[in-house]
């Protein structure tokens, strides 16, 4: 059952941490991340010199969605300008077909803007379509595979690239009709 209300996006803090591994566990039983991950990830994620970006999607008191995303510097670290790693989107299945995907994502994209990223990459499972789809729609494009990425079940990951996230995070509020602030 989808609740009647809009999910709220906020940035993850550490006592989101045990929602989000009941809902990754849910999602992703094989190759679940632990809580040190997501620890880890977090550490990176506030102050000035933060290179990451985390947020969840809450309905009530309850976690429906995750995602993070990785910066590799700004674009004054080199001259080919910075780039980011799209890390986990998750999405809880009585929330699945309601747009949440699309407003993390979207929140995502706006962090590596905000990163000046040149471009966004991320590995998907090769059977995940629906997460593909998703993405296609935001323009990524598929640049190659990593064999046997996912463990222990030995899945396929699609890797996905994205030039210019912020053309890319214009389209989709320009195709929307509205500003998806969360």
């Amino acid at each position: 059952m989808t609740d009647a209300v809009t999910p709220r996006l906020r940035e993850m803090r550490w006592w989101d941490i045990d929602p989000v591994l009941e809902l990754e566990k849910d999602l992703f039983p094989e190759d679940a991340w632990s809580r040190g991950m997501f620890w880890s990830e977090l550490a990176h994620a506030r102050g000035p010199e933060a290179t990451r970006r985390y947020v969840v999607a809450v309905s009530g008191d309850r976690v429906v969605g995750y995602a993070g995303l990785a910066s590799a510097g700004t674009a004054s670290d080199s001259d080919s300008g910075a780039g980011a790693d799209i890390q986990t989107i998750a999405v809880a299945r009585d929330q699945w077909g309601t747009g949440l995907g699309s407003r993390l994502l979207t929140e995502l994209l706006r962090a590596a803007t905000a990163f000046d990223c040149a471009e966004v990459l991320l590995e998907c499972r090769v059977d995940n379509v629906r997460a593909q789809k998703l993405y296609e729609r935001f323009g990524f494009e598929a640049i190659g595979f990593r064999r046997g990425y996912y463990q222990p079940g030995n899945v396929d990951a699609l890797v996905m690239r994205l030039t210019d996230p912020a053309a890319s995070l214009r389209q989709e509020e320009d195709d929307q009709g509205t500003d998806t602030h969360g």
